[in-house]
């Protein structure tokens, strides 16, 4: 393809710059779409937790692995860990408010939040568009986060709704192109 010269310059941050590099992250970051999923599972008092995170993955077909990354200042990462299971709830598109109440460092996050045990116990969200229940078979740290890797035992999409997506510090609907 021809560069066209009336296109503006794009500017590059070096990673030899790293105040640049720390200015510029997020909002570089921020460009990319991704699902929005909220964890959730039991703290030692079998009380529901959870958390909103938007770096949830697929890892493997064989076996099954999911994963997903949590700052390791999360208060729920300790509870979520020491459980060993948890249940990744894929947000339906009407659910952002769920996701914002999620995302706060409060306790009362299940407060009239509808809900059943999945398989594996860990709370599986009314409305959710579908879920993952999984078994944590092992936690990394990476950075200022953990990578936490769950082994499928259950999933399901849970309804005929679409899911959540979060770009540019937006939560948002999925559109088809005509």
């Amino acid at each position: 393809m021809p560069h066209n010269s009336a296109s503006p310059e794009i500017q590059s941050i070096s990673a030899a710059d790293p105040d640049a590099v720390s200015a510029s992250f997020r909002e570089v970051l921020a460009h990319f779409c991704s699902g929005v999923v909220i964890v959730t599972s039991s703290d030692a008092a079998a009380a529901p937790v959870g958390m909103t995170v938007g770096s949830f993955t697929s890892i493997s077909l064989d076996p099954p692995l999911v994963g997903f990354y949590a700052g390791r200042s999360s208060t729920t990462l300790p509870h979520i860990a020491a459980d060993g299971r948890f249940c990744a709830n894929v947000l339906a598109e009407d659910q952002h408010d769920l996701a914002r109440a999620f995302a706060a460092s409060r306790t009362e996050k299940f407060a009239g939040v509808g809900w059943t045990p999945g398989p594996g116990g860990a709370p599986r969200l009314t409305g959710a568009h579908a879920w993952i229940d999984c078994t944590i078979t092992m936690r990394r740290p990476i950075g200022d986060h953990d990578l936490l890797v769950g082994q499928v035992e259950a999933l399901a999409v849970a309804g005929d709704s679409d899911p959540l997506v979060f770009h540019r510090s937006i939560f948002r609907r999925l559109g088809d192109h005509s």
